[in-house]
């Protein structure tokens, strides 16, 4: 795979070496040339010096033809704006690193759907490992045709989670309501800000991303 990384963080650097290693086509984009030239000897992969937030640096790597773009510079601003160039030059797949969650709660409402917290993440991890628990990745459990969907209700949205009308493959999973987990039931009300976290079938991701996000966007 042809595989794109905007900042070159640690975790970044970390991840494209992996990659690399497995024999993927990386490209690293970073606007420090001091960045850039310190890793040239470390990573088997390409470079591109410039600002990745950029539709004409984007364009140089082909966006298109780009498997997968990890937006990972240290400002979650940048990282927001860099995946919407992204995904508006037609890159599949876009993961957006967010360290503050007040962003992140924006990032999906602008329908981005791979998001990474890694301070919450490892948070959750340590945490889990230390009591013994089982530690799954949502990877490993979501497999085949399965996906993952969530979106931001807004008011025109709020009523009935039954007025929702959802496809026959797809299935209410939880909703978060300031920051706490509820579980839904047939009765329930989804309110303005919640954020609904659903389970689909794959074909089912693109009329739901343009009945709950796009259309909020054009309205």
């Amino acid at each position: 795979m042809k595989l794109a990384f905007i900042g070159a963080s640690a975790t970044a650097v970390a991840t494209a070496r992996q990659l690399a290693q497995r024999g993927h086509d990386v490209i690293v984009i970073d606007k420090d040339k001091d960045r850039i030239d310190s890793l040239t000897d470390q990573l088997d992969c390409g470079f591109v010096l410039g600002d990745g937030t950029r539709p004409d640096i984007l364009r140089e790597i082909d966006a298109s033809t780009t498997h997968a773009i990890f937006c990972m510079t240290s400002n979650d601003q940048a990282n927001i704006l860099a995946s919407l160039v992204a995904r508006s030059l037609g890159c599949p797949r876009v993961i957006t690193k967010i360290e503050d969650p007040e962003f992140e709660h924006i990032a999906i409402e602008l329908g981005l759907e791979n998001i990474i917290v890694p301070a919450r993440t490892i948070g959750r991890f340590l945490a889990d490992m230390v009591e013994g628990q089982d530690i799954l990745e949502l990877s490993s459990i979501i497999k085949g045709e399965a996906r993952v969907f969530s979106f931001v209700v807004n008011e025109s949205q709020a009523g009935p989670v039954s007025a929702l009308e959802l496809p026959d493959d797809t299935r209410l999973m939880c909703i978060y309501r300031g920051g706490n987990f509820i579980l839904p039931d047939e009765d329930m009300k989804v309110k303005n800000d919640d954020e609904v976290v659903m389970i689909t079938h794959s074909k089912q991701i693109p009329g739901l991303r343009e009945r709950f996000i796009d259309a909020v966007k054009i309205k």
